[in-house]
């Protein structure tokens, strides 16, 4: 269970605080005083403290920098009766994660604390990189041991004790967080803040302010001074989810940093300095969109001095057979469930799909099949309708003869087995025929490809991913090995 300290003279905040999380599983501590809280900080080790900025006989400045002294990485969010408070302003420029202001609406305090507390895990609980972990340890795991994880695990050793820019390349799903948190946790940085950010989560005008930062009156909104990540992370790792995603004018902000350690906030004049060790990930083809002038190539080149390759779940062979005994373990104590083991038939399933959604699509798989699994075994009528509906679908589309004759067969066997979706899994074959033949005719060009589709790249890109189809250097329609006098094609 997780715990959240409360450190304030009044009564009433408290209480709300305690009522506001009773029906959840966050045990709520509370401190009249700077010295209480700061003994309980000592002796509970909470996941998150709630700091008034005005105690009797100190403030709340002198005590953060108390709980820093015991704990560097514990999130520390402030309270404050006024928006412009110069202590909260000066304490989030320390590294406290952020401030809330009087009176205190609880479904903000909620969702404050909860983000704290995803924060707090991500600096906390340790990334094993054994293979295989051992069951039943705690924390989470990168699992595997084919050829290219173990050159993975190598790179993580590498790197993570130089100070130096890493960029993490995978497929969405491949587990690119994970290699981040390994890094940080490796590395001389390991007892300063970690704070993530997802790039492409973000409105562009938010993400500026996110990352560096805005001045009071700056846009409108603006109400007070916003302390950004950069600023409120020096000494830290900040990890750049998704950079691919960012606006140009991000992207030129970013690469000051990278080049300077330097930054404004929006709206504001003076330079700030900064100390921020930048982990960057992304599942773009950064070599395609400095070529397509959708990327800075002098910001790829900064981001791109270390590079680590995550490989995708179809790549790395049996390691499907270790991360299915692990998550069963792991989700069925999660769930309470006593299923033992996976049918062989429904192993065979769950060995020939794609995974377009790599390890997090394993996860979400294997979780919805011990929810609807009654006995010990997970057989073929458990598992989602995504994985039926993937052995259904043929595979190869080499010519318009071909997928006429595979049509056909679709639709009289979806008939037969009672299909009540049958319309969206006849488009899904032939958008994937068409997107696949397009993407052919324009040697990958994704931008050409969506210009002669009459749709954006964006939802290209949507429906490459909903549609598995990947793009690679050399690429089939199928998914056999590629000959090597291939020349660029679409594998689907």
């Amino acid at each position: 269970m997780s715990r959240v300290l409360v450190i304030d003279d009044d009564r009433t905040v408290l209480r709300l605080i305690e009522r506001g999380f009773e029906q959840s599983d966050i045990d709520v501590l509370t401190a009249l005083t700077a010295e209480d809280g700061v003994a309980q900080v000592r002796e509970l080790a909470p996941d998150v403290v709630l700091l008034d900025v005005l105690l009797p006989g100190t403030n709340g400045l002198d005590v953060f920098q108390q709980i820093r002294e015991i704990d560097r990485r514990l999130p520390v969010i402030y309270i404050t009766a006024h928006g412009s408070s110069d202590t909260a302003i000066e304490a989030m420029s320390n590294g406290a994660y952020d401030y809330l202001m009087k009176p205190l609406d609880v479904s903000t305090v909620r969702q404050l604390v909860e983000r704290a507390l995803d924060i707090r895990r991500l600096m906390r609980v340790p990334v094993d990189i054994s293979a295989p972990p051992a069951v039943g340890q705690s924390g989470d795991s990168l699992v595997g041991r084919s050829p290219k994880m173990q050159e993975v695990y190598k790179a993580i050793g590498r790197v993570a004790p130089q100070d130096v820019i890493v960029l993490i390349r995978g497929e969405s799903g491949t587990g690119k967080e994970l290699v981040a948190r390994a890094i940080y946790q490796h590395s001389p940085r390991s007892d300063g803040p970690f704070l993530a950010v997802n790039c492409a989560a973000i409105p562009e005008a938010l993400l500026e302010s996110e990352l560096f930062g805005h001045e009071k009156g700056s846009f409108t909104g603006a109400e007070q001074r916003r302390i950004g990540k950069f600023e409120q992370c020096s000494g830290g790792t900040i990890f750049l989810d998704e950079v691919g995603d960012m606006s140009p004018l991000i992207q030129s902000k970013v690469l000051r940093v990278l080049q300077e350690q330097r930054f404004e906030r929006v709206g504001g004049n003076t330079t700030l300095q900064t100390d921020v060790r930048i982990i960057a990930a992304t599942n773009c083809d950064l070599e395609r969109m400095v070529a397509d002038s959708e990327f800075r190539g002098d910001l790829y080149y900064r981001l791109n001095g270390f590079a680590i390759q995550l490989p995708a779940l179809r790549e790395r062979g049996d390691d499907l057979l270790l991360l299915l005994e692990h998550f069963l373990h792991r989700f069925r104590r999660e769930l309470g469930k006593e299923v033992q083991k996976i049918s062989p038939e429904a192993l065979e399933m769950l060995m020939k799909y794609g995974w377009p959604g790599n390890v997090r699509e394993l996860q979400s798989v294997l979780k919805q099949s011990l929810l609807q699994t009654a006995g010990p075994v997970i057989i073929p009528d458990f598992l989602p309708e995504s994985i039926h509906r993937e052995m259904a679908l043929p595979r190869v589309f080499e010519s318009r003869e071909e997928l006429t004759s595979n049509l056909q067969p679709l639709v009289d066997s979806r008939l037969q087995a009672g299909s009540t979706n049958l319309y969206a899994e006849t488009v899904e074959l032939m958008e994937r025929y068409l997107i696949t033949q397009v993407l052919r005719a324009t040697a990958g060009n994704q931008s050409h490809a969506a210009i002669i589709l009459g749709i954006t790249r964006g939802c290209l890109r949507r429906k490459i991913r909903t549609l598995n189809i990947g793009i690679h250097t050399s690429i089939a329609a199928n998914w056999r090995p590629m000959d090597e006098d291939e020349e660029e094609t679409i594998r689907a």
